[in-house]
């Protein structure tokens, strides 16, 4: 799965609040959603991505995503940051 992409990312936003901030600032190159997060939250995520042309990948697991960010805890939503 995609899990390998985000565990080699130099810079990661964690967290619907932080990958919502990274997508309005233009910084995020990929963002991960994941399928077992509330909708609601992450429906503002893939709208935002679609409005500035960010692709979305879904994954199947919030635990399985944030432990790829290398975090204890799930993450509903992470985004890889573009370089520079």
């Amino acid at each position: 799965m995609s899990y390998e992409k985000v565990e080699r990312a130099k810079e990661l936003a964690i967290g619907i609040n932080q990958t919502i901030k990274t997508i309005e600032a233009d910084k995020a190159e990929e963002v991960y959603i994941a399928k077992d997060a509330e909708k609601r939250l992450t429906q503002k995520i893939a709208n935002l991505c679609k409005e500035k042309g960010v692709p979305v990948i879904t994954v199947d697991s919030m635990r399985r995503l944030g432990k790829a960010c290398g975090i204890e805890v799930g993450a509903a939503s992470a985004a890889i940051k573009k370089n520079g």
